[in-house]
């Protein structure tokens, strides 16, 4: 496809839902979502900056970060008993 095109459906459909209206239950819901795991993503970052000291790493995934931003604070113990006693 050419870029112009995809920019022009992009571009009518963004028109599209400004003139009639976007529900809005499920784009609040997304963004949420989307917050969530940006935090989870965020505990993990400190998470591995102090855990360097103690030798503990959980990778930056989506995976991870789902869990530890949706989950919140057990989310992200969970991760670390995994880490340390089923991965190594």
């Amino acid at each position: 496809m050419e870029p112009k095109f995809v920019i022009a459906i992009l571009g009518g459909l963004i028109v599209l839902v400004l003139l009639i209206g976007a529900p809005l239950k499920p784009i609040r819901l997304v963004g949420q979502v989307f917050v969530k795991i940006l935090i989870g993503a965020l505990f993990l970052f400190f998470l591995n900056a102090f855990g360097q000291s103690f030798d503990l790493h959980v990778p930056i995934n989506l995976v991870t970060s789902a869990v530890s931003g949706l989950l919140g604070l057990p989310g992200l113990a969970a991760l670390v008993i995994i880490d340390l006693f089923i991965v190594g």
